[in-house]
């Protein structure tokens, strides 16, 4: 095959429905939708099945645009990162301005929708994560400073408190209780991917916490949000979302973590380039874990009715 017919086959390339659905980050897609759902099936109202399903389509649907909308925007950067150079953009299945219209198409269909099928708070609610994930986050911190995870990892915890306003059109202790797990578990979660991913930031010049302070000041900030983490979901243990499957599954989950926390910390640089970072990318890989059984705790003590019910807020 000649270099020509090569060029053709490039151009001639339709884009498929699995293109486009790489574009909505279906991994990140489904933290989205379970925490959303844990987020409507916590709240003390009752919904109609069909309107949790609609509703949770709709969600995700939104947090699909969101990640759409920022490969739209990052396709530079991934075009230049090992993890990232297979996704759409950069490999030439879908153009930016596909992706683009793409990604304001979901997001205004998302929105508008969930308005009408639950309500319009919930729905502004919605159109404000996708603006702070794409403007405050994508556009202006992750190219801006070190702390882009740390705030911008607000987009992220939002989903619960979305899923919340479905059922209770407002927001609530409880739904803040669970923004607060999701917003302290994203710094180490992402700071662990960094530590064994620097190379890709720093030829992007993306100026994550390794680039810009190192590894070693890295570890000392996974260890130290562990720790925070850790105490803020045992105390969440004795609230209103609390109950006993919660407080033995935070218990075990965390002293878990915080001991793989512990372990990243006091390795040393040559031992990690040794087995090329075996202990943070088990810390990435059980992060995630942790997150959906913590969450899925909070179902479990509903569904039980083991809920504490001298939880003080």
């Amino acid at each position: 095959m000649s270099d020509t017919t090569l060029v053709k086959a490039e151009i001639n390339y339709e884009p498929s429905i699995g293109d486009y659905f790489a574009l909505l980050k279906p991994r990140v897609m489904i933290l989205v939708v379970f925490t959303a759902l844990v987020g409507i099936i916590a709240a003390p109202v009752d919904l109609h099945p069909f309107t949790i399903f609609v509703s949770i389509i709709f969600i995700a649907l939104g947090g699909g645009a969101s990640g759409a909308l920022n490969m739209w925007y990052e396709s530079d950067l991934d075009s230049l990162m090992r993890r990232t150079k297979n996704r759409p953009i950069p490999s030439g299945k879908i153009t930016r301005d596909e992706a683009k219209a793409f990604g304001f198409g979901l997001a205004g269909i998302s929105v508008v929708m969930l308005g009408l099928a639950a309500n319009w708070f919930a729905a502004l609610f919605l159109l404000f994560t996708i603006f702070f994930y794409v403007v405050i986050y994508t556009m202006w911190l992750k190219r801006l400073t070190p702390q882009n995870i740390v705030i911008g990892g607000a987009a992220g915890a939002f989903p619960p408190m979305i899923g919340w306003a479905v059922a209770t059109s407002g927001i609530s202790m409880e739904s803040v209780l669970m923004f607060s797990l999701i917003f302290l578990w994203t710094p180490p979660h992402f700071w662990a991917l960094a530590l064994f991913m620097r190379a890709d930031y720093e030829i992007a010049r993306v100026p994550m916490l390794t680039v810009t302070h190192g590894r070693r000041s890295t570890r000392n900030h996974i260890f130290f949000y562990t720790i925070v983490l850790a105490m803020f979901a045992l105390f969440t243990s004795i609230t209103s979302i609390g109950g006993w499957a919660y407080l033995v599954t935070a218990i075990v989950l965390n002293a878990v973590f915080v001991t793989m926390a512990f372990k990243i910390w006091v390795r040393d640089e040559p031992e990690a380039e040794a087995d090329n970072f075996k202990v943070e990318r088990n810390f990435f890989r059980y992060s995630l874990m942790y997150l959906f059984l913590q969450f899925g705790s909070i179902l479990v003590d509903l569904g039980l009715g083991t809920n504490f019910s001298w939880g003080f807020l």
